[in-house]
């Protein structure tokens, strides 16, 4: 089967679809002069008849002419009708007429045919076959969107070559067929005649690619599958559009001829690069008409300015009405409008104004921060814009910064204050030039226009009845820092403005950090009260400064301050700041000694440096070799021994003021004196051992273990010689015992300073051998060593040691820590009498509840003594002694006792 192009062409049919080539180049040579084209009997107008190929037969082609005027023909070939037409006759003729540069011609005739011929499926087999043979191979067909039939419509014939030796029946597959669009197209099974079914549209559907198949009657496939191409022809059947409805620019005033404002663009479905879709641009009309100030480019759609007049102050907003037709805007073509809105941008060409060309104003001497004068301006720029704020400015007449003048955001006018305050007495009008721009530049040549408005504004100051002045601030007075006390010096001096006098002007001493002066009241003059000295910590520069406040006679006051400039004098040495000096051996064999002065230059460097005597060693074996004016180098002569050496060095200024400074030479064997340092001693200065935080830990430890050894061995002996009493079974309830006996008790001793003391022999195990206590003459003792000497427990009060001596006035003769009862009776009643002073008194020194009162005799008493809150006897302490006490104690220990 022969194919209609270039795809898909069989090798056997190679020589036939070369000969269909040829006849193709035979039509399109043919086409250059005869071109038929079948068209309805009713044109419309801007109806698309046809395309010419018109490259083809001249490509320089620079002119179209048609011989009728009822036809057009364009650029691409594209040939439409004017204006409706009514044809009467079955074939209508014209030439077009092509035309170059190069004077060449060539005509084209075009033949118009009515299209009423319809091939139906009758036709002879015989006709079919001959036309077949004419047209072996069918050329890409296209057909019109939109047509209006009949239908079915005949589109071609396909014919296999198979089809001289065997029945062939034909059928075609793709879209428009058996996919969507269906039912689109169908072929006659035995003849091949290809119909269409009905309309179609380009914008849907641009071409349909088909495959035709030529098969016999029993399924053999006599021949490869043709592709067929049916191509739309497009229609002019779709309007423009523009893209937005309202078009928005801006354009700055005074811009330009020519400046761009904008572009509108438009879109169309119809076939790109055809006449369908070739869009004209342009503007309609303007709103105000005039002046006429803007234009359209036809193809582009950008709007351009016509005149350089755009003034937004007279108008502020156009609107325009645009339209885009295409078929290149030729009347039978498609259009539609749209709106355009072109917005005037202001721009600073008008300069603000003042209303006035002078301006008064006036101001009390001595005020500041006030406002004087508002100055207005006009401007017809737009509002509340860069173009029309102003900025004011003082051109003159402020040079001392007394005004300034800032702008009102709300009103835009121009606010002109005092800052700093006027002196009537010097100047009593001040007059001004004010200046005022915007803050956007001018956009107009200042050549021509001055960018600037100003205006004079006269200021008068008003007379005010001040007080004195303290002028200048600050006044100096040079003493001498070694002056006597008593010498009297100038002072401080104010005045009064009016009269320019000091008479009645009365000076105090604010602040005067170092008390060194006294200031004379009717004179400002200055006494020296202290001695002065230039070099003390607090001076800076040689300048001790004080404040003084003068006042008149109502009370009005100014403040000022006087500096004294302390003249220095020669009365300090010259000192060695660094007194300990290392000479590593190994590395080095001097040290660097710097001496100061607190003096001023005059007595100060260059320095004369020069060794008195050494101790620990002969002087002339030290050695000073200048490095410069404040600065020596020491050396050690002959091979002196490792050790510290007392080098004593005279240092002697410039005027002869000596000082003799002690330096501690330390000669070390070490690298670097970090290595030295660290075996000095900071308290004395010698080279000594020291032992780390860890060796000291462990020493304290051991220690600390020793006395717990003689601890536990002292105890445990103690213990061996006397079981230890048990506790009663009611001692948790802390309750007196009942006790049959009526006898007198045992004699006891009890602590009275508030901390806990243990009894020989109770259950505080391991206490009295650590103490030395003992027993003697079966009562209970507790005592302690302090300092070598035997105290007791209760003795301590009042931060300090009682001692058994001083207790009892005499010597007491120790028997294996024993004592007998009357030398414990006489020590606990003169310190027990002693410790109750202090026990338990309130923050005003009242004593207690139970402070311990006089009885009456009612018998003989307990030899326990008193029992109260001063006891230093705890619940938790041993209760031994509770079984033996006697009738008479029983009584008051139950009221003690807590329940």
């Amino acid at each position: 089967m022969a194919a209609a192009g270039p795809r898909g062409t069989p090798r056997r049919a190679l020589c036939p679809q070369l000969l269909v080539t040829l006849a193709i180049l035979t039509l399109v040579c043919d086409a250059c002069k005869n071109v038929t084209l079948h068209i309805p009997s009713t044109l419309d107008a801007g109806k698309f008849i046809g395309r010419v190929d018109l490259k083809g037969c001249l490509k320089s082609a620079t002119q179209i002419q048609s011989s009728d005027p009822d036809f057009q023909v364009f650029e691409d070939g594209s040939i439409y009708a004017t204006h409706a037409i009514l044809l009467s006759k079955e074939k209508r003729t014209f030439t077009i007429l092509l035309s170059s540069m190069e004077n060449q011609e060539t005509k084209i005739a075009v033949f118009l045919e009515h299209q009423t011929k319809d091939l139906k499926k009758g036709h002879s087999k015989e006709k079919i076959l001959r036309r077949g043979k004419r047209r072996w191979a069918p050329i890409p067909y296209s057909m019109q969107e939109n047509s209006l039939g009949p239908f079915p419509l005949f589109l071609q014939q396909i014919q296999s070559d198979a089809a001289q030796n065997y029945t062939i029946y034909y059928s075609i597959k793709g879209p428009g067929v058996d996919r969507e669009p269906k039912n689109l197209f169908y072929v006659d099974r035995d003849t091949g005649n290809l119909f269409c079914t009905r309309s179609v549209d380009r914008e849907q559907y641009g071409s349909f690619e088909l495959a035709a198949f030529a098969t016999t009657p029993d399924g053999y496939t006599a021949d490869f599958l043709l592709p067929l191409v049916i191509k739309i022809e497009d229609e002019n059947d779709n309007y423009p559009i523009f893209t937005e409805t309202t078009y928005v620019f801006t354009v700055a005033e005074n811009c330009r001829i020519g400046s761009t404002v904008g572009q509108v663009c438009a879109t169309d479905n119809d076939e790109p690069d055809t006449m369908h879709t070739r869009l004209k641009y342009s503007i309609i009309e303007q709103r105000p008409a005039l002046p006429s100030v803007f234009s359209m480019h036809p193809k582009t759609g950008v709007i351009t300015l016509l005149s350089s007049q755009l003034d937004r102050e007279l108008i502020d907003k156009y609107h325009l009405k645009i339209k885009v037709q295409d078929m290149d805007g030729q009347p039978f073509g498609l259009q539609t409008t749209s709106s355009c809105i072109i917005n005037i941008e202001d721009v600073n060409d008008n300069l603000p104004t003042f209303t006035r060309s002078s301006y008064e104003a006036s101001v009390e001497e001595n005020t500041a921060n006030v406002e004087i004068l508002r100055i207005a301006v006009e401007d017809k720029d737009l509002i509340n814009t860069a173009n029309w704020r102003a900025n004011y400015t003082i051109l003159k007449g402020n040079e001392n910064g007394n005004f300034k003048i800032v702008t009102d955001p709300n009103t835009n006018e121009g606010i002109l204050c005092v800052v700093k305050p006027l002196n009537y007495e010097e100047k009593q009008q001040v007059v001004l030039q004010i200046g005022v721009v915007n803050e956007a530049h001018f956009s107009k040549d200042s050549a021509t226009k001055s960018a600037m408005s100003t205006a004079s504004v006269t200021v008068n100051v008003r007379n005010q009845d001040e007080g004195p002045e303290c002028s200048p601030p600050v006044q100096t007075v040079r003493i001498k820092e070694n002056a006597p006390q008593g010498s009297q010096s100038l002072g401080y001096k104010a005045y009064n403005p009016e009269t320019r006098s000091s008479s009645g002007i009365r000076y105090k001493k604010l602040s005067d950090p170092r008390g060194w002066v006294s200031i004379d009241e009717n004179s400002g003059s200055i006494k020296i009260f202290r001695s002065l000295d230039r070099e003390a910590e607090s001076i800076r520069n040689g300048i001790y400064n004080i404040t003084v406040l003068a006042s008149d006679g109502v009370g009005r006051t100014c403040t000022g301050t006087l500096g004294i400039i302390l003249e220095d004098v020669n009365d300090n040495g010259p000192s060695i700041p660094k007194r300990t000096v290392i000479i590593c051996k190994t590395t080095m064999s001097y040290a660097e000694i710097v001496a100061v002065d607190p003096d001023g230059p005059n007595h100060g460097p260059p320095f004369d440096f020069s060794v008195e005597k050494a101790v620990g060693s002969d002087a002339r074996r030290w050695e000073l070799r200048r490095i410069n004016d404040t600065a020596v180098r020491l050396f050690y002569r002959d091979d002196l021994p490792f050790g510290t050496y007392d080098v004593q060095i005279r240092v002697t200024d410039r005027m002869g003021q000596y000082n003799v400074n002690s330096v501690n030479v330390l000669l070390c064997d070490c690298v670097t004196e970090y290595d030295c340092t660290s075996r000095i001693s900071p308290r004395t200065g010698s080279s000594e051992v020291r032992l780390g935080k860890w060796a000291i830990l462990a020493i304290l430890l051991g220690i600390a273990m020793l006395f717990c050894i003689l601890f536990t061995l002292i105890c445990g002996t103690s213990g061996i010689h006397k079981p230890q009493k048990e506790f009663p079974n009611d001692i948790t309830q802390q309750n007196l015992i009942v006790s049959n006996t009526e006898a007198p008790g045992d004699d006891k001793v009890y602590a009275t300073d508030g901390f806990t003391s243990y009894v020989v022999g109770s259950a505080a195990p391991g206490i009295c051998g650590t103490v030395g206590s003992g027993v003697k003459n079966g009562r209970q003792e507790t005592i302690e060593m302090v300092n070598g000497h035997q105290t007791l427990e209760s003795c301590r009060g009042a931060g300090h040691h009682h001692t058994l001596d001083s207790c009892r006035g005499g010597h007491a003769e120790m028997d294996n820590c024993r004592y007998t009862y009357s030398e414990w009776h006489n020590f606990t009643q003169s310190c027990l009498g002693e410790k109750v002073q202090l026990c338990h008194q309130d923050p005003e020194h009242n004593p207690a509840q139970d402070y311990v009162l006089t009885y009456s005799y009612e018998g003989k008493g307990s030899a326990a003594g008193s029992v109260g809150c001063c006891s230093e006897q705890h619940e938790d302490d041993g209760l031994e002694f509770l079984d033996h006490l006697e009738p008479k104690f029983r009584t008051l220990a139950e009221t003690c006792v807590k329940r």
